[in-house]
């Protein structure tokens, strides 16, 4: 006499297989494996975000905290912030597009907005003549997100975006861009003062 529950069980699996089949199928087509591939030992390896995303110490960069540090990381995209009592964030984050568009050095934070209104740069404005001559704050296609903090120099901000596809990624024109979630526990830390330094 079969068993009914070894009888369903049997069935499942034998559905469950032929609906993998077609996918199996698929990964083994030519469109999945060229057969004009390069071979991947041939190939340059990708260097991953993640490998150099690690802790730094702020001596390394810094004389002193004084009423904190932001260190944004270019290589590894990532922002770094030590607090004056030693609070320490590490945030994944967004850079400029091209080293034209990169500036390095030093430079602390001026001034702190909550949902910024923005401006884009004539330069901006010259790449892409569809960019509005200003965009309001809390609008949700404004690049600034929901905080912005400026630099010394001029159009230079750490930001939020609502764009989370740019985090990790050159996608800006010169600013450094966090996910706002982030910007939004960093912004009260941060204060006018706070020194800046771009690697």
């Amino acid at each position: 006499m079969s068993n009914p529950y070894m009888t369903r069980r049997s069935a499942l699996l034998g559905a469950a297989s032929l609906l993998a089949t077609p996918a199996l199928v698929r990964a083994q087509s030519i469109d999945a494996f060229p057969p004009d591939e390069e071979a991947i030992s041939t190939q340059l390896p990708v260097r991953r975000n993640v490998s150099s995303f690690s802790q730094q110490n702020w001596q390394d960069h810094f004389d002193e905290l004084g009423v904190g540090c932001l260190l944004a990381d270019i290589t590894s995209r990532a922002v770094h912030y030590w607090g004056q009592d030693g609070t320490y964030k590490l945030y994944p984050s967004s850079v400029p597009m091209s080293e034209e568009l990169t500036k390095r050095g030093y430079t602390e934070i001026k001034r702190k907005t909550e949902h910024p209104s923005w401006t884009p740069t004539a330069s901006m404005r010259e790449r892409d003549p569809s960019l509005p001559v200003r965009m309001e704050g809390g609008d949700p296609g404004n690049p600034l997100g929901t905080r912005a903090m400026y630099l010394g120099w001029p159009a230079y901000l750490v930001h939020g975006t609502h764009d989370t596809r740019k985090i990790g990624r050159q996608s800006s024109s010169g600013c450094i861009g966090l996910y706002n979630q982030h910007v939004e526990e960093l912004y009260p830390l941060v204060q006018i003062g706070t020194k800046v330094r771009l690697v």
